[in-house]
Order: C-alpha cells, then sequence, then structure tokens
C-alpha cells in the first residue's frame, strides 16, 4: 500500500451531506483516502484529532488584501497568514488595487506578486469597467472572475452607466467566466451624500441614510435583467437586507445564472451597534436593521443566498477613527473572524456544521469552478482542511488578529469554535494556532485549476460587437 505523507486521526470529517468519524490520509498535497483509521496506509506522520471536526478549508471569494498600493493597511502575505488563522484556504483577491486590476499585463504582475507572498491559494479578480472592456476576452484567461463596481467604494473605480454595463456583459459572456458585482446604484448614493453634506450630518448614521435598502434592490433587478439577456454568469457581492433577496430568488427562479453571498457583519450588526462603534462599523453596503439578519439567515438556510464571504477591507486606526463618517475609509478585517463567528451559530443549534460547510466551502467551488478539487474532503481532492475545535470558547481580541489592521467591530465578541490546524494542499500553514515557517509563497493561483461550464451567451445578434461589424459589412457592401 502506499505510504502517506500524513494521516489525520481519529476526527470528524465534515461534508455538506454528513459528519463521520473518520481518519484523513494524504499523500503529495492530495487525498489519498477517507475511512476508517484502521483502513489508513502507514504515513510519515499522524496528527491527532481526536475531539475535533475536520472540515474543507474556507472559499472566501471576496477579500481586499490592499496589494499593490496600500502597504500600511495590508498585504498578501499579512492578508493570507490571517486567512490561514481563520480556516480559510482560499482567497479571491478583488482588483481596487494602485493601479487597479484592468489590463492583463496589471494581472499578470499582481500573479507574481501573490505567488512570493501568499500562505493559502488565491484567486485574482479582474477589473470590469468602462475602460477596461477591451481587455475581457484576454483578462478572462487567468482570472477567476470580473469585479464590477455599480456604486462608488473604496478605491473610487468609476461605476459604469447601463450601457457600458451591458457591453460589458456581452463581452464576458461568452468566456464563461462569472461577474462579481457590488450592487449599489451610484446616482441614488451620491445625491444622497450630497444633500446630507450640505446640511451638516457627518454622525455615522448619515452613512446608512445614504445608502438605503433600495440602491440594492435596484441594483440587482438591473443586473439580473441584464444578465438574462446577454447570458452572463453574475454574482452578488455582500447582500445586507431583506428587500434584496426577492429579486435574487426571481432572477433565480427565471433562469438567471445568478448567485449571491451575505457577510458576518449583516448577519451579527446592526444598527443598534452604530452608537457604540462610530466610523469604525462604516462598511459598503452598511450595516442595516436588525430586521434584516433573520431573512438573510433563511435565505442561506433555502438556498437564495449560496454563501458566506467576508469582504474583508482593512484599514488603520486612524483611517477608522475620524469624527467625520464622510472621512472615514469603508471596511473592516473579516477573514480571520468568519469561521468562529459563523461556528458560534453552529453551537447555539441555529444551524447545522454540514449547512456551514456547504455555505463556506463546497457551493462556493462549485459555483467558481473549483469542485471537486475544492471544497470537500474525499479520494482525490486538494488537501485543504481546517481542523477546528467546536467547543473552544474564546474572546476576539483585534491586538492578536494577524491583518495589519487591527481594529474591528467584533472586537470583545465571546465565540465558540476555533480553527487548530489549517493545511493548503496536503501542508500545515498554521499548526497549533503558529504560522508556520516556509509557508509565505506556498499559496497558488486557482485559475490554472478552474472548470467553469461551458458558456451560453444569448442574444448574440444584437451585441455591440454584431452591431458594430453589422454597420462595418453593410458599408463595405454600399461601397461595392
Amino acid at each position: 500500500m502506499t505510504k502517506a505523507d500524513l494521516v489525520i486521526r481519529g476526527g470528524k470529517v465534515v461534508s455538506p451531506d454528513s459528519v463521520v468519524e473518520a481518519s484523513v490520509a494524504i499523500k503529495d498535497g492530495k487525498i489519498l483516502a477517507v475511512g476508517a483509521d484502521e483502513a489508513m496506509p502507514e504515513a510519515i506522520d499522524t496528527l491527532d484529532a481526536s475531539g475535533m471536526h475536520v472540515l474543507p478549508g474556507a472559499i472566501d471569494v471576496h477579500v481586499h488584501f490592499r496589494d499593490p498600493g496600500y502597504p500600511h493597511k495590508e498585504d498578501f502575505a499579512s492578508g493570507t497568514a490571517a486567512a490561514a488563522f481563520g480556516g480559510v484556504t482560499t482567497v479571491f483577491d478583488m482588483p481596487n488595487t494602485i493601479p487597479p486590476v484592468g489590463t492583463p499585463e496589471l494581472l499578470a504582475a499582481k500573479h507574481k506578486m501573490a505567488a512570493e507572498k501568499a500562505h493559502v491559494d488565491f484567486g485574482l479578480y479582474a477589473l470590469l469597467g468602462e475602460d477596461t472592456i477591451q481587455h475581457a476576452p484576454e483578462l478572462a484567461k487567468t482570472a477567476i472572475g470580473f469585479k464590477l463596481y455599480m456604486g462608488n467604494t473604496f478605491g473610487a473605480i468609476p461605476s459604469p452607466d447601463t450601457g457600458a454595463m451591458l457591453e460589458a456583459f456581452e463581452v464576458v459572456a461568452p468566456t464563461g467566466k462569472r461577474v462579481s458585482l457590488h450592487a449599489e446604484t451610484n446616482e441614488i448614493m451620491v445625491r444622497r451624500e450630497l444633500r446630507m453634506r450640505e446640511v451638516g450630518r457627518i454622525d455615522p448614521l448619515a452613512h446608512i441614510a445614504s445608502r438605503p435598502a433600495v440602491v440594492a434592490i435596484e441594483a440587482v433587478c438591473r443586473a439580473a435583467i441584464l444578465a438574462e439577456w446577454t447570458g452572463a454568469r453574475i454574482h452578488i457581492l455582500h447582500i445586507s437586507s431583506a428587500e434584496e433577496l426577492r429579486p435574487l430568488a426571481e432572477a433565480k427562479a427565471r433562469g438567471v445564472d445568478i448567485t449571491g453571498e451575505t457577510c458576518p457583519q449583516y448577519l451579527f450588526l446592526s444598527t443598534d451597534d452604530y452608537a457604540r462603534f462610530g466610523g469604525v462599523i462604516r462598511v459598503n453596503p452598511p450595516v442595516r436593521e436588525k430586521r434584516n439578519q433573520e431573512p438573510l439567515f433563511a435565505a442561506l438556510a433555502d438556498g437564495t443566498v449560496d454563501m458566506v464571504a467576508t469582504d474583508h477591507a482593512p484599514h488603520s486606526v486612524e483611517e477608522k477613527t475620524r469624527n467625520d463618517i464622510w472621512t472615514v475609509d469603508c471596511g473592516f478585517p473579516g477573514v480571520e473572524t468568519q469561521m468562529p463567528m459563523m461556528l458560534t451559530e453552529v453551537a447555539a443549534g441555529r444551524y447545522s456544521i454540514s449547512d456551514y460547510v456547504r455555505w463556506s466551502a463546497a457551493n462556493p467551488a462549485k459555483i467558481w469552478g473549483l469542485y471537486p478539487r475544492k471544497g470537500v474532503i474525499q479520494a482525490g481532492t486538494d488537501a485543504d482542511i481546517a481542523v477546528v475545535d467546536l467547543n473552544r470558547q474564546w474572546t476576539i481580541d483585534d491586538a492578536k488578529l494577524q491583518s495589519l489592521s487591527r481594529i474591528t467591530p467584533f472586537h470583545g465578541q465571546r465565540v465558540t469554535g476555533l480553527p487548530i490546524h489549517t493545511l493548503v494542499r496536503g501542508r500545515f500553514v498554521m499548526k497549533d494556532r503558529t504560522l508556520m515557517p516556509g509557508t509565505r509563497g506556498w499559496g497558488r493561483s486557482v485559475h490554472a485549476i478552474q472548470q467553469m461550464p461551458p458558456a451560453s451567451p444569448k442574444n448574440t445578434d444584437n451585441t455591440m460587437a454584431a452591431i458594430l461589424q453589422g454597420r462595418t459589412s453593410s458599408n463595405r457592401e454600399h461601397a461595392a
């Protein structure tokens, strides 16, 4: 029998459908076998996971590691170290860096940088904007997907108008890659913020007043219609309100290839927390009223919302504690605390550990074309594993986070559940709550293993390219 590199013994292996007591054998970065301990091969090393649960590593499809451009906020090394401590084995990083990742050359440079620093595996988004549409076919070859900003947020990325957005969807649809959307309508937010500034509103609640749920409702509806027309695949980022769920569910029912995520800040924080946290809680979309929390949990349970992500978005303490809310940078770290916060609700009985694995690993892997290489623990898959103590009670302490940014609204939160070991492709990157030496640069881009289903572009005779080609052909015929 083949000798294993490592056998994880005595844990409870979790899938979206079951929890079984089993051992896991790993060889050459892949899972060799899952089953009874006595059936495991001889191994060079073993790990006693008695009393712990063995989860597929989480896949966070929404992080901002600020690299290149903002070294005081975060870089790929510190961000992926935070991911490892949070049981996250794959991250997808956003393109609003300096410069924004909108050309093949910039994407290639970022891949090189990330590969030199990453402790965990990664995918990189390419920017889909009015001035990058022409690069989309080439970007699609190595980007995990595209990011389109329908509304303004950190980095001041210009929001394309609806005409440009339609053309962008037309160009991306044939590639089969998914477009992740910051789905807030820019014109409403700009107008409301301007009016509030005029009357001197600088308090934290002015931020949410400038971005009511209708900005997301309208944006989701508009994006779904354009995706339905073009056949583009889209993903709604950071769903924050109950009202967004209806257009999301209706689009799914019509057959639109649309998926969605929510984040811990929308499940566990509310406007009740603004007085306590001030500008620290500022994020786009904003943390909303408490009444939104239960519908969001229910949408995860019934599949309307597909996954949990974090929108990890670090800033310095000074940038988060200014007195004028309009000058406070939006976002805060979350990649390290997502799993413990979600597991706390497992301990409380709100949902099962299998539900959590579905939302954090299996569904992201399936939706982004990485399954079954990632997102599941079974023979032949990448050995991306989080070994978790579901009973460990502890308190989140900003000062102990791996992120360079150590200011979050989760500070002081009592949680139950903690990743003790994290393995990426069979190698410990975090063991016994310690970052393993020599793992910087171990992370690889997952674009090479991504296999999206065949593309299904629609209305191709009405695309901008088809119209312009038709005009050119018509002109040639007229000249002849």
